[in-house]
């Protein structure tokens, strides 16, 4: 027991000396004193030397729509030299994977930018519910017609496309009942437009 506790303050007292301030100290980095200053990376993931990603443009386009459409000129880069921060992105904006969403001039703040996002959300939910509801309808009618009077084959055709009629009749109204609550009943402001 005497040789833990030994080894346990040995180990203490070398792990409080070596990360001490005396020993850790490190050299503040200066900064240059003429010539324009640049950030590692953008917000749309362009880090020099690499060469831009193929959505920089799009980014661009959403995020530093002023900027230079050439990369290598490094306009989404620059650091101000008064305020010392990084060139801004427009306000409102964010670029994901699903495109450029805009919440309006003064972003998530500002009344009504939440429910721009949502109503974008909910937009792509009821395109993809009903695009697979479309296909699921064509699929039942090629079970239908390659079917050849197979009882069993038929009744599981018909069952597809009455079920595939559903769901489109389903997210139809789905995108009506959602956008007559949002905007008429509840009254949230930005959504529907």
């Amino acid at each position: 027991m005497k040789r833990f506790f030994l080894h346990f303050f040995i180990f203490l007292f070398f792990y409080l000396f070596i990360t001490s301030p005396v020993f850790t100290q490190t050299a503040t980095p200066q900064a240059p004193s003429s010539g324009p200053r640049f950030t590692a990376c953008d917000l749309c993931g362009y880090c020099p030397p690499n060469n831009a990603p193929s959505s920089w443009e799009k980014c661009r386009q959403c995020l530093y729509p002023d900027a230079s459409t050439d990369p290598a000129s490094q306009d989404t880069l620059k650091v101000d030299a008064d305020s010392n921060q990084a060139v801004t992105p427009y306000p409102g904006r964010q670029y994901t994977f699903l495109g450029c969403i805009s919440t309006g001039a003064a972003g998530f703040s500002q009344e009504g930018g939440v429910s721009s996002v949502t109503q974008k959300l909910l937009n792509i939910v009821f395109s993809i519910a009903g695009a697979v509801a479309f296909l699921y309808l064509l699929y039942g009618a090629f079970v239908l017609a390659t079917s050849q009077s197979d009882p069993e084959r038929l009744n599981y055709g018909k069952r597809v496309v009455w079920g595939a009629i559903i769901g489109l009749i389903f997210c139809l109204t789905s995108v009506l009942i959602v956008n007559f609550i949002a905007s008429q009943v509840l009254k949230i402001p930005g959504f529907g437009q």
